[in-house]
C-alpha cells in the first residue's frame, strides 16, 4: 500500500531528531496514468527500481534519522542526475535525467514517444525540483540545529549489468566523489564497518563514486558531508521478477548495514566535538 496521498504529492519526508538524512531517490514505482502510454509495456514493470530499501533500512526510525523518498520512477525522472543532464560518468554507458533506455540498453519508450525537450524540462519542474527542495531544506534543518548534517545517499542495484559496467560488482560500493564529499574520518568509519564481514566484497570509489546528489549536497567545508551506497540486490531480495524481498538474506546484511550508518554519523559527530 502506497503511503503517498491522491493530492500529488511527490515525494515523502519524515523529518528525524539528528543531523542524519537518508535519501533513497530510486525507489519511486509509480508513473502518473498521463505518460503511461508512451512507454514499452515492460517499461510499466519499472525493474530498474531500487527495490524494497525501505524494509532493508528498517532501523532509521530508531536511529532518529531523517528519510526522504520519492513517489515516482526513475523511469518518468533521475532524481540523482544534475538538472543539465550532463553525464555524470564521462567514457561509459549513462542514464540520463529523463531516461530513454533500461539498465540493459533497451529502450524504455514506443518509437516515437521519447520526451522531447519542452516535457523533460516540464518533468524537472514537477518531480526534479520538488525532491530536491525538500533535500536542500533538510540539510538546512538539520545543520542549523545542530551544527552539521549527514547525507547518506542509498541505492540498490542488480549485480550484474553488462550494458553499465563489466564483471560483477563488488556487494557494497561506497562513493564519496574520490573523497571530496565528506571528511575522510566518516569514510574510514563506513569501511571499517565493513571489515566485520569479509565474505561481503566493498569497494570504495569505484564504479560509483556517487551520484549528483552525493557530489553537488556534500560539502565539508560547509559542515554537510555525503555518502552514498551502491550495494548489490543480491544482498537483500530476488534480483529476478518478481523481485522479491527475502528477509532471510536481509536479515544477514542489515546489521552490517546498520552499523555502516550509525559508524558514519558517530565519526561525523566527531569531527564536530569540542
Amino acid at each position: 500500500m502506497s503511503d503517498f496521498s491522491d493530492d500529488g504529492e511527490v515525494f515523502n519526508l519524515k523529518r528525524g531528531t539528528v543531523p542524519l538524512l537518508v535519501s533513497m531517490p530510486h525507489v519511486g514505482t509509480e508513473i502518473p496514468d498521463g505518460l503511461k502510454g508512451g512507454y514499452t509495456d515492460e517499461a510499466l514493470r519499472v525493474e530498474d527500481t531500487d527495490w524494497h530499501l525501505h524494509l532493508l533500512y528498517n532501523f532509521l526510525p530508531a536511529l532518529g534519522a531523517s528519510v526522504l523518498r520519492p513517489r515516482y520512477s526513475r523511469y518518468v525522472i533521475d532524481l540523482n542526475r544534475p538538472p543539465d543532464d550532463a553525464p555524470m560518468y564521462p567514457g561509459a554507458s549513462n542514464t540520463e535525467l529523463c531516461p530513454t533506455r533500461f539498465f540493459s540498453g533497451a529502450p524504455l519508450y514506443k518509437p516515437g514517444y521519447e520526451p522531447a525537450p519542452e516535457e523533460r524540462a516540464r518533468r524537472r519542474e514537477a518531480y526534479w525540483q520538488p525532491y530536491h527542495s525538500a533535500l536542500a531544506g533538510e540539510l538546512a534543518r538539520l545543520k542549523a540545529q545542530h551544527g552539521f548534517a549527514l547525507l547518506w545517499d542509498a541505492h540498490s542495484i542488480r549485480s550484474q549489468i553488462p550494458w553499465l559496467f563489466e564483471g560483477k560488482l563488488p556487494d557494497l560500493n561506497i562513493g564519496t566523489a574520490s573523497g571530496a564529499s565528506a571528511h575522510e574520518a566518516v569514510t574510514n568509519a563506513v569501511v571499517q564497518a565493513c571489515t566485520d564481514a569479509p565474505h561481503i566484497t566493498t569497494a570504495v570509489n569505484g564504479r560509483f563514486k556517487g551520484g549528483y546528489i552525493t557530489r553537488h549536497y556534500g560539502q565539508p567545508a560547509g559542515d554537510v558531508h555525503a555518502i552514498q551506497l551502491e550495494m548489490c540486490q543480491s544482498l537483500y531480495m530476488q534480483e529476478a521478477p518478481p523481485y522479491a524481498y527475502d528477509e532471510t538474506l536481509a536479515s544477514k546484511v542489515q546489521p552490517l548495514l546498520e552499523k555502516m550508518v550509525s559508524g558514519a554519523l558517530l565519526a561525523c559527530t566527531s569531527c564536530y566535538e569540542k
